[in-house]
């Protein structure tokens, strides 16, 4: 099963995030995005036509963050959308924000980006 494919299971703290080795390794699932802050956070950045567009994939993104109950830090202006995501309860890397990173790109897929 692949990453878009997996839900995000509820993380409440007390779990280690992962080392930046296995965060390398699920960064290749993921294309377009990148490791930040020390493999802690991950980031990517959508262009777009124009504002509005970002807007709208943006909007997108917030809707599936509230499906997953898993939210990312949103960046957005004329052009882009960038997306960062960081399991804030542990202030590390887990799965589920790999599983938000490839459903995002899914939605770009879809959607363009």
């Amino acid at each position: 099963m692949g990453l878009a494919e997996k839900a995000c299971v509820p993380c409440r703290g007390g779990v280690a995030g992962l080392t930046a080795d296995e965060a390398e390794r699920l960064l290749a699932d993921v294309p377009g995005w990148t490791l930040e802050e020390g493999a802690t956070r991950i980031r990517r950045t959508f262009r777009f036509k124009d504002f509005a567009t970002a807007m709208a994939f943006a909007r997108r993104v917030g809707d599936l963050a509230e499906q997953e109950g898993h939210h990312p830090d949103i960046g957005l202006g004329w052009g882009y959308c960038s997306v960062a995501f960081r399991t804030h309860k542990i202030g590390a890397l887990h799965e589920n924000d790999f599983i938000m990173a490839a459903k995002v790109n899914a939605l770009a897929d879809a959607g363009g980006s």
